[in-house]
């Protein structure tokens, strides 16, 4: 476990390196932009990163299940709420800095743009995700003897999209994630999944998003799902404001690919949206 968060972190630290991805994304008229307009297309992330020397702060709701209706009011007495903070330290790279209410998890994360698809060329916009969490709610009252790595987290996320039109983007996500607990027994606490993402534009300002992950080596004993969300996304300003359906509530990755518990068909589904403030 220590080998793998340290090769998820050692981006962290050479930072200061710029000379070793020069060149690899350069702005030119060969260079297909608008990709995405957001930083998610859902739950899973997409190739788009935050602008150099720019500051977000981004606020995400995500309410509880629609299915008991009026009682709690269709999910909203249920939220779950996440604050990022995400810098743009170059042209190639961001850092994010987050906490979730869902296991009240800290995370520290970071994404690295390696190339820009081109009108004439290369076909792919391709990044890089790599995350740390930690899980400060893992209570051990249920679970005795639960020591510090057992409370951690680590995802590592490849990205490859394509922006087919000027409608209509697409991207493919294999993801690694880590976890240093996990609530059944057989299974493997290094888990495996791959997820798909769709955009389409509508209109100037609206477009209609959807992903879906499959999780690739889930235990037979493990009853939680994939997740399956559906949203649109509205530009206003030169900001997106995100509004989308979801059968998984958590919105980390580790979360949302291991934990989703809805179920579309049962009408136990969650809303959600994200608001973004830039600096």
């Amino acid at each position: 476990m220590n080998k793998f968060l340290l090769l998820l972190l050692l981006p962290f630290f050479v930072t200061g390196q710029d000379d070793l991805l020069d060149g690899l994304d350069i702005e030119d008229d060969n260079q297909v932009t608008s990709t995405w307009k957001s930083l998610k297309v859902v739950n899973f992330e997409t190739t788009k990163l935050v602008a150099k020397n720019e500051f977000q702060v981004i606020i995400s709701h995500r309410f509880g299940s629609v299915e008991n209706g009026i009682d709690d009011l269709f999910g909203l007495d249920n939220a779950v709420t996440r604050f990022q903070f995400v810098y743009g330290v170059t042209d190639w790279m961001h850092l994010e800095a987050s906490r979730s209410g869902f296991n009240k998890t800290y995370q520290l994360a970071g994404k690295f743009k390696l190339k820009s698809q081109e009108k004439q060329g290369f076909p792919f916009t391709i990044s890089l995700f790599t995350a740390a969490d930690f899980y400060s709610a893992v209570n051990e009252e249920l679970y005795p003897g639960i020591e510090f790595m057992d409370r951690t987290g680590a995802t590592l996320q490849f990205i490859a999209a394509r922006k087919f039109s000027d409608r209509f983007s697409a991207q493919i996500s294999p993801t690694l994630f880590h976890q240093g607990f996990v609530p059944v027994d057989e299974q493997d606490n290094t888990q495996y999944a791959l997820g798909v993402g769709a955009r389409y534009k509508l209109s100037n300002r609206w477009s209609i998003n959807a992903d879906y992950g499959y999780h690739l080596n889930r235990a037979s004993e493990n009853n939680f799902v994939n997740p399956l969300s559906i949203g649109v996304d509205l530009e206003t300003g030169g900001h997106v404001f995100q509004m989308h359906f979801t059968n998984a509530q958590p919105m980390l990755t580790n979360n949302f690919l291991s934990g989703g518990t809805g179920d579309w068909t049962e009408g136990r589904f969650y809303f959600g949206f994200n608001l973004v403030r830039v600096f």
